[in-house]
Formats: structure tokens, sequence, C-alpha cells
């Protein structure tokens, strides 16, 4: 009976000294963060955003010298582009009521944004980055930018944003009380 209490006084004895030397030699981490924010620019925005397409990429981004072996990163990039049409580019000649009747003609439709989705994106493998990962995660993410841009532009998103704004807009001219709309662009 004594060997067991001295083996837990000596067990007890070694987790309050382990605690105490912790507490006393390993550093503490304090994070201190100083905000200074300013608005720089308050616009006003008429763009009616009609569609948005989710897109993904997988890129194999391999950064090749003469001196270190080829470093490579695998990432999958996650990113949204709306489709939208600029209201505040509308003028009074746009719009032409006459009796029942109201015809519309909208600005082209064109793509507000496109922005990588940072939360959904992920980097799945780095091989042989060693010091140069941050670098090379930074040119992979800029080349899936320029890649997914093209993407954008070749894809119908226009087309679409077209084809949403019509059922969209029809109904609210047909609440105001005309039977016939015609909207062009």
């Amino acid at each position: 009976m004594r060997k067991i209490l001295a083996i837990i006084f000596l067990f007890g004895l070694v987790v309050l000294m382990g605690h105490w030397i912790k507490t006393r030699w390993v550093p503490k981490t304090e994070i201190v963060s100083s905000h200074h924010i300013l608005l720089e620019k308050i616009e006003a925005i008429g763009k009616l955003e009609l569609v948005k397409y989710r897109f993904s990429d997988v890129i194999e981004h391999t950064n090749k010298t003469d001196f270190l072996p080829d470093a490579s990163v695998l990432l999958i990039v996650k990113a949204d582009a709306v489709g939208c049409i600029d209201l505040t580019k509308l003028t009074e000649s746009d719009i032409y009521a006459e009796g029942d009747s109201v015809h519309i003609k909208l600005p082209a439709p064109e793509i507000c944004y496109i922005k990588i989705d940072h939360k959904h994106s992920k980097v799945y493998d780095t091989k042989l980055a060693f010091f140069r990962e941050a670098t090379l995660v930074d040119e992979a993410y800029k080349y899936a930018e320029q890649e997914l841009a093209k993407q954008v532009r070749e894809s119908d998103i226009l087309k679409q944003t077209r084809q949403n704004a019509l059922p969209l807009l029809k109904p609210i001219f047909e609440g105001l009380g005309y039977k016939k709309v015609n909207i062009t662009f």
C-alpha cells in the first residue's frame, strides 16, 4: 500500500514539475493586431446581377530552375463569375412607353466580377518547394486567375445573363400596368 501511495505521490510531483516548467520556460504567444480602417470611396452601383457561375480549376504549377530541382504545387481553385446588366447606363431614350406598351433597350450584359473563393480552394500537394512554397502557391493562384478569366469570357455567361433578364424585368413592368413589354439589348 505504501508503494502505491509513493508511486502516486511521485507521479503527482512529476506532473506538477512538468506544469511548472511549461509555464516558466515555454514562450507564450500573444497576438496583437492594430487596425486603422479608412473609407476611401463610396460608389452608387446600379448593376443588376442576374447569373452566377461556379468554376473549378485543377492546376499543377511547376517552377523550373537551373540550380534547384523542379518545384511543383497542385491546387484546386474555386471561383465565382457573375453576369450583370449595368442599369446606370440606361437613358431616357432607352425607355419608350405608348399606351399599354413599353419598349426597353437594356445595356449589353457584362461580367461584373470574377472572384476566387479562397475558403473553398485548396493546396493539395507541394513537391520539392522547400523555402519557396509561398511564392510557388502565389504564382499558381495568379495563373489560375488568368485562366479562369479566359474561360469565363469564352463561356455563355453573357447569353445566360441576357436570358435571365427577361423573366425578371417583364413582371415588374407588367405590374406597373403595361400589357405589352418589349425588352431588347
